[in-house]
């Protein structure tokens, strides 16, 4: 095919490419743009050329293997819902817009660990980008048929389409100096291309299943003669199950913790509600993209039997085998997608860490201190934009210079293996609190190092085929110094031995120096913030233990020198709206500290805000007990600030209905008095009837004015109860005889069971006044079509117990409790709008704790609710409350 037809789709495809990342931006607030499938399709810039063309490469040469690539995601997956939730959280929390942000926010804003954790990103990542440029060269040459030869940059089609991805990946990734803000127009780019690329894949999929072949079994059975075939299609054995654990491993971290996937599953997620479309869609989508890999995989195999082929090839070199150039062309444009998409992302996120947690920090910070907005504004984005053309052009030449002779399998799990030294650290931070900051560095130095011994030198030397007896008789020639047989240990392949030992030490010392190193105040604080963060997401700031003197004047400054003077004072005034503060007030504190350090975490990273905010304050040290005791009391005060919200609701609700429950009997009074006084022809019968209602209406008022009066003598303690012996089983009676026609009408059921009579003091009134409520209650509850409604007691050593049971819906378990609360109307009456005034069991309530007793609320089973209360046995009281 033509070299210049392929450049001039090439150019067409990322011109519509950057048409629509330029469309997204202009529309972000399109459904086109904000939804869950978007984001969905977006995660799947973990299908990189290694997936388009390495997993048919892998499942050639080693058969199944290459699903441990994709197992691993697929199983940890549906846990987002819990584990990336709590990610997210606390990222939106606290403003982090990279991993690096994230792990040193997490061990109290530790420069140095920020540093490390991007230092072993960009060494894992860049070689990883690096895949992508060879996957792009070499399909443009199998493509136009060119012989692989050293050339010039300036004849390098690769070094071109390099450069305009980093001018797309700069131009739409630095419009915002916050980092944390999203990127609609490039994430809506790789959306398409994900769907490109899939769809491509399985075109060419069909293709070689049902066109070049008759279908699975075809395939099947004409590979299956091949030399390997079946060695080819197990796990062998024992060995291989833990190599295939292992990498399952590898690629679970690996989906979590590399950069382009934490950027676009955290830093770009715009809804937590997302994540119930991704637990089941991106699977779907990898279960799709591997279901033709090993055909196109055993077809390969097949019709390029004895013929020196690159087998990360077969999908393109299929199509043109049979001369089906526009097919071939098609695959170009999927694989070209995969790699695209791979190296944008990777190379914003890369660039965000390295000037949030690199040049920032170590080089620009003082000047940064000084200087005006506006030109820390362009500093910073010229900063980014200079970061990724750098990370980018240094993929390419590393590609030039070392990756020729790699696979690319080869040197995406090399990434993954570097990438996994992170895992203690972050996962340990997310559910561990004495995780420390000198744990996680030791521990990722450790790694490293091992996973260059192991992994990086040997590798190295047969790139370049340096003779070293170092591979074959290890360090110093000792034997258990072998670099892929490190302490003797022979059963792993050379990537999965590395990963296993490397993860195995790192561990272990970040566990070991944790434990003996306690961490620094600032680390136990965020360490409560980021395994309890359900508990303290909802303080926001509060949640920020800080002590010492600051001054808002000097905060006020240092956020202007970077948010500029508008930004600053709208997010100041939004701050002291939302916590009632002064705007006049002179000293700031600890909320005001955090919330200064949040705003400018996403524009220069969480370490360099740290530094900044602590240079215009003066911090005092904290004790462990006092971080935890100022957590607890600032959790406290929000449940009560909750509380206090809720009860004031209930209040409104309950006016809202006292309200209504006056008016509508006071406007009938009103209605037939005016008739009566108007009309004077009006006969005895009609106005003996509407005297009736005006008497029936009056005794409704009364009723509810009284039990307003009722409840506030109970909870004053003012009322005077006439306590006397009584005979419960009678007083029950006695409450009971109102319902008898009520329960006939509805259809009700009342039953009386184990009644005992027991004669104990109480005051008769009061207690069928509880007992009335109760079976008020339970008549609203109940079935609609076979309500029931049972009465029982029970007598106890020292008490005796009476329930009311109905067989309705029950009691929603937040409500078991409140609806004895004042002003409470529960939820789940078979009414659509509840009846009462919502003060019955209040009442109750007050009468039956005057009694000495308890009452509660609790379902049963099938279903239904029970109301119990208790009144205690030979309870002594003076004669004169007797008789009173």
């Amino acid at each position: 095919m033509s070299s210049f037809l392929v450049i001039f789709v090439i150019l067409v495809y990322l011109a519509v490419i950057f048409y629509v990342a330029y469309w997204a931006e202009k529309n972000s607030k399109s459904r086109w743009v904000n939804n869950p499938y978007v984001y969905t399709l977006s995660l799947a810039v973990y299908c990189t050329a290694w997936t388009y063309y390495g997993s048919v490469g892998l499942a050639a040469t080693s058969g199944l293997k290459f699903l441990t690539i994709y197992l691993g995601p697929i199983i940890i997956i549906p846990t987002w819902v819990i584990l990336m939730r709590k990610i997210i959280r606390i990222s939106k929390g606290n403003k982090i817009s990279t991993l690096a942000d994230f792990i040193s926010l997490r061990y109290g804003n530790d420069r140095f660990l920020g540093a490390l954790v991007t230092f072993v990103c960009v060494i894992a990542i860049v070689p990883y980008i690096s895949l992508q440029l060879k996957a792009i060269s070499e399909t443009f040459n199998v493509i136009t048929n060119h012989k692989i030869s050293p050339i010039s940059i300036l004849d390098d089609t690769t070094f071109y389409i390099a450069i305009l991805l980093a001018t797309f990946a700069a131009f739409f990734g630095t419009q915002h100096t916050d980092a944390s803000e999203r990127h609609k127009g490039i994430i809506t780019a790789i959306a398409l291309e994900s769907v490109i690329k899939l769809v491509f894949f399985l075109v060419i999929g069909f293709y070689v299943t049902f066109y070049l072949f008759n279908g699975p079994g075809d395939i099947y059975n004409k590979a299956s003669v091949l030399p390997n075939f079946e060695t080819q299609q197990t796990i062998d054995g024992l060995n291989g199950g833990f190599n295939w654990f292992l990498l399952s491993l590898l690629s679970m971290i690996a989906i979590v913790l590399l950069p382009r996937q934490f950027q676009v599953t955290v830093i770009e997620n715009e809804r937590e509600k997302y994540l119930k479309k991704v637990i089941w869609l991106f699977p779907l989508y990898l279960l799709l993209f591997n279901v033709f890999v090993i055909f196109i995989a055993w077809g390969g195999n097949i019709i390029f039997q004895n013929q020196q082929v690159d087998a990360d090839l077969f999908t393109l070199l299929l199509p043109l085998s049979n001369n089906n150039e526009f097919l071939a062309l098609l695959v170009f444009l999927g694989g070209f997608s995969a790699a695209i998409s791979m190296v944008v992302i990777s190379s914003l996120a890369l660039a965000t860490m390295l000037s949030n947690n690199l040049i920032i920090p170590y080089g620009f910070l003082r000047r940064f201190s000084e200087a005006e907005s506006d030109e820390n504004t362009e500093s910073i984005k010229n900063i980014r934009r200079i970061a990724i053309f750098s990370l980018i052009i240094i993929a390419y030449f590393f590609y030039k210079g070392f990756t020729l002779d790699r696979s690319l399998v080869s040197i995406g799990l090399i990434s993954f293996v570097l990438i996994a030294q992170l895992a203690p650290a972050f996962f340990g931070g997310l559910f561990w609190r004495r995780g420390s900051s000198k744990g996680a560095k030791y521990g990722i130095i450790a790694g490293f190092l091992i996973t260059v011994y192991t992994l990086l030198i040997p590798l190295t030397f047969e790139s370049q085929s340096i003779a070293s007896s170092f591979v074959d008789e290890g360090l110093f020639g000792v034997n258990i110094f072998k670099p892929y047989e490190l302490f003797g240990l022979q059963i792993f392949e050379p990537v999965t031995h590395a990963f296993f030992w490397s993860l195995f030490f790192n561990a272990i010392i970040y566990s070991f120096v944790s434990v003996n190193k306690l961490g620094s105040y600032r680390e136990r604080n965020f360490a409560e913030m980021f395994v309890d963060s359900t508990k303290y997401a909802a303080l926001q700031e509060g949640a920020y233990v800080w002590k010492g003197e600051a001054y808002v004047r000097d905060i006020r400054k240092v956020l202007t020198r970077f948010l500029g003077e508008g930004r600053t004072e709208r997010a100041l005034n939004l701050f002291f709206m939302k916590y009632d503060i002064d705007k006049k007030t002179q000293f700031a504190d600890a909320r005001l500290v955090n919330f200064s350090e949040k705003l400018l975490t996403g524009s220069i990273g969480s370490a360099s805000a740290r530094i900044l905010i602590a240079s215009v304050v003066k911090e005092e040290e904290i004790s462990l007990t006092e971080v935890l005791n100022i957590l607890d009391e600032t959790q406290k005060a929000k449940e009560s600030n909750k509380e206090l919200k809720e009860r004031d609701k209930q209040k409104d609700e309950f006016l809202d209905t006292v309200a209504h429950e006056l008016k509508t009997p006071i406007t009938s009074i009103r209605a037939l008095s005016e008739i009566l006084l108007a009309d004077d022809e009006i006969d005895n019968p009609t106005k003996k009837k509407f005297l009736s209602s005006i008497v029936s209406e009056s005794e409704r008022v009364s009723r509810l004015i009284n039990n307003i009066l009722d409840l506030e003598k109970l909870a004053t303690g003012k009322e005077k109860f006439n306590l006397n012996p009584n005979s419960i089983r009678n007083t029950i009676l006695k409450s009971i005889n109102p319902f008898r026609q009520l329960a006939v009408n509805k259809g009700i059921k009342i039953s009386l069971e184990e009644i005992n009579d027991v004669e104990i003091v109480y005051d008769e009134d009061r207690i069928q006044q509880v007992i009335v409520n109760l079976l008020s209650n339970a008549f609203k509850f109940s079935n609609e079509e076979n309500g029931e409604v049972k009465i029982s007691t029970y007598v106890n050593q020292n008490k005796v117990e009476i329930a009311v049971e109905d067989n309705g819906k029950g009691i929603e378990k937040d409500e078991l409790f409140s609806i004895f609360n004042k002003f409470y109307q529960s939820k789940n009456q078979t009414l659509l709008k509840p009846i009462g005034s919502g003060l019955g069991l209040a009442i109750s309530k007050q009468i039956i704790e005057s009694h000495n007793g308890k009452i509660w609320a609790e379902n049963i089973n099938p279903q239904g609710a029970r109301l119990t209360f208790t009144l205690p046995l030979n309870t002594k009281y003076d004669e004169k409350d007797i008789n009173s």
